[in-house]
């Protein structure tokens, strides 16, 4: 699916995405389906990754779903491949972003000579992928269009984006559901390395929302042959959407004024698909199943399950 074009009972809201359509029904549920969008750079690439939107939507279906205990989440139904019905929060306007091992972002600042992300100071004498002595948050804020901006925990509390009280209580849903993502890899030969985790609140109940744990969210290195790559100064093994940028960067792409998207060849596009289909088969240990379904069925599911809430 590239994009929807439905118009639900009671619909009150739409929003379009880099990814994903989102639905508001009666200010009290949302729709969201996850397309075959695929963005770099905060830029939407020209041509859709078949499978992906299931990929992610699925992925994101049992990562929620195995971290329920630590902080309620938005989920109620996903009753396609590619959608998920759940609560309509307020979201908070940050994304915490949590990093494991020194790597994407924070490696390129690093090489910069700068030690200082977000308000984090990072330690001296680090190579490219080793391991942080603890998790580090570096939050961003959400923008709905264009780059999201990294700010410090400081900034968010004394602009009031966020409050003290509350901002401490996403810092530790953060650290738990990172440490139980690691679990949830390791189990599977996978390290998670970073990953972000975006929350809503209705009343004073806080819930995680969106996705997590996936490729466009995270990004895994395999265990196997982790140690011995980092001796020996090579690249890791990794699955996330990182090897996209790198194609990008080395076409000379990094989502800058004047810069063109190059060419995404059949071949291209077809070798992401497969990792991303590699990914969900790595970290959930299940085969992936290719699903088609019509607008009409999709639609038609969606009102069924809007109506048994």
């Amino acid at each position: 699916m590239l994009e929807s074009t439905f118009n639900f009972p009671n619909q009150t809201a739409f929003y379009k995405g880099k990814v994903r359509d989102v639905y508001t029904i009666e200010d009290k549920w949302m729709v969201m389906f996850v397309s075959d969008r695929i963005s770099a750079f905060d830029v939407v690439l020209p041509r859709p990754i078949l499978y992906k939107g299931q990929v992610l939507n699925q992925i994101a279906a049992i990562m929620l779903d195995a971290t329920k205990d630590i902080v309620p989440n938005w989920v109620k139904s996903v009753p396609l491949p590619s959608a998920t019905v759940g609560l309509k929060c307020e979201t908070f306007p940050v994304e915490m972003v949590v990093r494991g091992n020194l790597t994407g972002h924070a490696w390129r600042t690093y090489k910069s000579g700068q030690r200082v992300l977000c308000g984090v100071t990072m330690p001296d004498g680090l190579k490219e992928n080793d391991y942080f002595p603890a998790p580090i948050i570096t939050p961003t804020t959400k923008a709905h269009e264009g780059h999201d901006e990294d700010i410090s925990r400081e900034e968010i509390i004394a602009s009031g984006l966020v409050s003290e009280a509350e901002y401490v209580q996403l810092e530790k849903y953060t650290l738990a559901l990172f440490q139980r993502g690691r679990e949830l890899a390791a189990k599977r030969g996978l390290i998670l390395v970073d990953t972000k985790y975006e929350f809503g609140k209705i009343g004073d109940t806080i819930y995680l929302i969106d996705e997590i744990h996936t490729p466009d969210s995270s990004r895994f290195f395999y265990a196997e042959g982790y140690e011995a790559k980092q001796k020996a100064g090579e690249a890791q093994k990794q699955l996330s959407k990182e090897f996209v940028r790198e194609w990008l960067m080395e076409n000379g792409f990094q989502g800058k004024d004047g810069q063109q998207v190059p060419e995404m060849t059949d071949a291209f596009v077809e070798s992401v698909s497969n990792r991303y289909i590699e990914l969900f088969e790595n970290i959930t240990g299940q085969t992936f199943k290719k699903e088609e379904v019509t607008p009409a069925d999709a639609e038609k599911k969606i009102i069924e399950t809007l109506k048994s809430l």
